[in-house]
């Protein structure tokens, strides 16, 4: 029998290598710039001075001491009492001196009562414990409001955006390879 020659063959993978870095990208976004004035409100307040009245007239009218126009009219309109008065005391004396008959000495007796007077003249206003009226009146206060406020300005800021490439390195080391080896074949017949 005779041996079968047999075809041999050797592979090889092919061999590389492979460098790569991931790219990097940032991304910042930066608040919004805002601005904020705040104006203030104003207020104006006037207040007017009150007023106040006395009046005290009552009150010098019941010491004696009212105006002289008003002391003039109540002596005038109390001397028509008076002279009543005077004529009913004159008459009350010549009843007296009438009445002599029924004894007594009425002319004596008007006698030890004679004075030189002049009758009472009221002229002063009737005292009171209300004689003074005060009368306030407060000032109104004007009060102005001008509202205030805020001034908002807001400015939207872009973002920031920074990219770095990755890198892609590729190096072939071997390449893949076949070998045949055939085999010896006898040549000699």
């Amino acid at each position: 029998m005779f041996p079968i020659p047999q075809l041999q063959f050797r592979s090889e993978n092919a061999s590389y290598r492979i460098d790569s870095d991931s790219a990097e990208q940032q991304i910042r976004q930066p608040r919004p710039t805002q601005e904020i004035e705040q104006v203030p409100a104003q207020m104006d307040i006037k207040q007017p001075k009150g007023t106040m009245d006395i009046d005290q007239s009552k009150a010098w009218d019941a010491l004696g001491k009212a105006n002289n126009l008003e002391v003039m009219l109540r002596i005038y309109s109390g001397a028509r009492d008076v002279w009543l008065q005077g004529i009913a005391k004159r008459v009350e004396d010549g009843n007296r001196m009438w009445a002599i008959h029924e004894g007594g000495n009425p002319i004596a007796d008007m006698g030890k009562d004679f004075r030189v007077s002049f009758p009472e003249m009221n002229f002063a206003g009737e005292p009171s414990y209300d004689n003074v009226d005060i009368h306030y009146e407060a000032g109104k206060p004007d009060i102005q409001v001008q509202e205030g406020g805020a001034k908002i300005t807001a400015r939207v800021n872009p973002p920031e955006i920074s990219a770095q490439r990755g890198k892609f390195d590729f190096q072939m080391l071997s390449y893949a390879k076949i070998e045949f080896t055939p085999p010896q074949i006898d040549t000699k017949l």
